[in-house]
């Protein structure tokens, strides 16, 4: 059986609709009257909305039951619904399904461009799509627009570790294009993903290395930022409870850290670290200063941090709590000197690793910092 829809949006993107409905486009021109199509105000995704004397421009094309339920996937856990409208083709008017936003979910915007949506959030889009067609074997469409603003979220890094790779140091260079995926899958989706593939890599000595299991936990790049005030000498290290370090069995899940964030799929590293600073200490930095971009456990975790020192005034900061309660965060300031930091490092109260590098390079860095202001 085949299905006729009507795609005014982001799915007239052909590789997009290639990845969502498993088989590449094949369409014609289509118009459905008395309709428009425009942004939803402040999103990366359009809305059709009844508009009499407009005409909403899209596609019209056929699909299978398969196709069908892949797009259903894709769209009805947003919100949307199918109605059967008549859209005209040519000289024809015909039948066709059509996905309508729930009345009063989004706010109308700007009339919606196609190639202005390319161009800005075409490749993050069509990166989180693949992550989000896995899902289909294990949730509901509700269940995956649930976990979908952290699949943009890795989906933004993978499309920022593409652009930025990580530089080649040393001689023999290998090339990631040798790598052949035997199988891939993702079992475990929601905050975080895990991923698990059947794989085989180019080894030094030439040639392949035997098809391996590997699995790696899935996250998203992420800022770290350690506040310090050169005229106190003294910085701004955070307190709360860790998860992880519990589930270790570390009696004192109670972390020293700098301030952290995921950064946003629409926000650079360093507009997360001003967000992150307003959230966790209620801070605002005078001054930036890069640490190190790097990957804290690269053997099984996809993370990437950024790792920042800002110069802030700590001034009666000692003891405030701050967070976000949407978030459950519970987090608590402490202003210490930065002898106490070091020595922190050599007993080990200091045991997260971005603090850890924070204080070292600070302590490279703190005289020249201590000069300037």
């Amino acid at each position: 059986m085949t299905h006729r829809l009507f795609l005014y949006g982001t799915l007239c993107d052909p590789e997009l609709f290639q990845i969502v409905a498993g088989h590449p486009l094949g369409a014609t021109v289509g118009r459905l009257r008395d309709h428009k199509t425009v942004w939803a105000d402040g999103e990366s995704f359009p809305l059709i909305v009844a508009a009499a004397g407009e005409v909403a421009e899209g596609l019209l094309v056929e699909v299978s039951d398969d196709a069908k339920a892949r797009l259903d996937f894709y769209e009805l856990g947003f919100h949307y619904s199918l109605q059967d409208l008549p859209v005209e083709t040519g000289d024809a008017s015909i039948p066709a399904l059509v996905y309508f936003p729930a009345p009063g979910a989004w706010a109308e915007g700007a009339p919606w461009s196609l190639a202005a949506w390319q161009h800005e959030f075409g490749e993050m889009t069509r990166e989180a799509a693949i992550e989000y067609m896995r899902l289909m074997a294990t949730h509901s469409p509700a269940e995956a627009a649930a976990a979908f603003p952290q699949i943009r979220m890795r989906a933004t890094s993978r499309v920022r570790a593409r652009k930025t790779p990580s530089p080649l140091a040393l001689a023999p260079q290998m090339s990631v294009s040798n790598v052949v995926m035997h199988d891939s899958r993702q079992p475990y989706t929601k905050y975080f993903a895990v991923q698990e593939d059947d794989l085989q890599f180019p080894t030094f000595a030439g040639g392949l290395s035997a098809k391996v299991n590997r699995a790696s936990f899935l996250g998203g790049d992420a800022v770290t930022v350690l506040p310090y005030d050169p005229r106190l000498d003294k910085v701004l290290v955070i307190r709360q409870f860790r998860y992880g370090v519990f589930t270790r069995g570390d009696t004192n899940p109670w972390t020293l850290e700098p301030a952290a964030g995921r950064i946003d799929p629409d926000e650079t590293p360093e507009e997360a670290v001003d967000r992150e600073l307003r959230e966790e200490t209620g801070l605002a930095a005078t001054s930036l200063h890069p640490i190190a971009n790097y990957y804290p456990s690269p053997s099984a975790y996809s993370e990437f941090l950024f790792s920042y020192v800002a110069v802030a005034d700590l001034s009666e900061q000692d003891g405030k709590t701050g967070g976000l309660d949407t978030e459950h965060e519970d987090i608590m300031s402490h202003v210490i000197s930065f002898d106490q930091l070091m020595e922190f490092i050599d007993t080990g109260a200091a045991n997260t690793g971005p603090l850890v590098l924070s204080a070292l390079w600070l302590s490279r860095h703190r005289k020249s910092l201590q000069s300037a202001h």
